[in-house]
């Protein structure tokens, strides 16, 4: 009752509206300030900053140790590791790498991709881009990235962040918004979109 009361009084309403606005205005400044700070970061890279392209190294022979891999963790039953071998969820070790020992590992697997590098499975996609004879084509790609690609592959810092990026579905591999070009080729590092198919 008294709240209701002081609620009906104009100078209180007035304050709660002042302090509102106040709040407003702060934190559209925080965005502002934000974006600007984050524009100001992308700006300040080096356009002609190379991509550090992984030595290959065949595991049974080399003296290489590799104490930590990345991988493609998202993959419900399948990973990608950073040195190109897709495995089964549970081949995975302990450091991130899959068991290159194990039945289900295999290296640079391009089993599900068509020729234009479009794969029907995410991690034969990063596997397939990992090869080192695919250096070339991502290097023409980076070259000849849209300014709206720019941004996003500023952020990449090697090969294997490269290839995970680039297999990511993109609006290339949809029409209208809404569906696939084609469902059964979504993942590419290739340069073209996927083939359109007919509906």
């Amino acid at each position: 009752m008294v709240l209701r009361r002081l609620l009906r009084k104009r100078w209180v309403l007035g304050v709660v509206l002042g302090l509102s606005l106040i709040y407003f205005l702060t934190s559209t400044l925080k965005q502002e300030e934000r974006t600007v700070r984050d524009r100001n970061l992308l700006e300040a890279r080096d356009p002609d900053r190379r991509i550090p392209w992984k030595i290959r190294f065949n595991l049974g022979n080399s003296s290489r140790q590799i104490t930590q891999c990345r991988n493609s963790i998202q993959g419900k039953t399948l990973l990608t590791d950073e040195l190109g071998y897709v495995c089964d969820r549970k081949d995975l070790l302990v450091n991130g790498c899959c068991n290159v020992n194990a039945p289900s590992s295999r290296q640079y697997i391009c089993k599900s991709c068509l020729t234009n590098g479009c794969c029907n499975v995410y991690e034969h996609c990063v596997s397939c881009c990992l090869q080192p004879d695919k250096q070339p084509l991502l290097e023409h790609f980076l070259n000849r990235a849209a300014d709206g690609f720019q941004n996003l592959f500023t952020a990449v810092e090697d090969h294997f962040e490269l290839c995970l990026a680039k297999c990511r579905t993109s609006s290339q591999s949809v029409q209208h918004e809404n569906t696939y070009r084609n469902p059964q080729a979504k993942y590419c590092y290739g340069e073209s979109p996927p083939e359109l198919l007919p509906i």
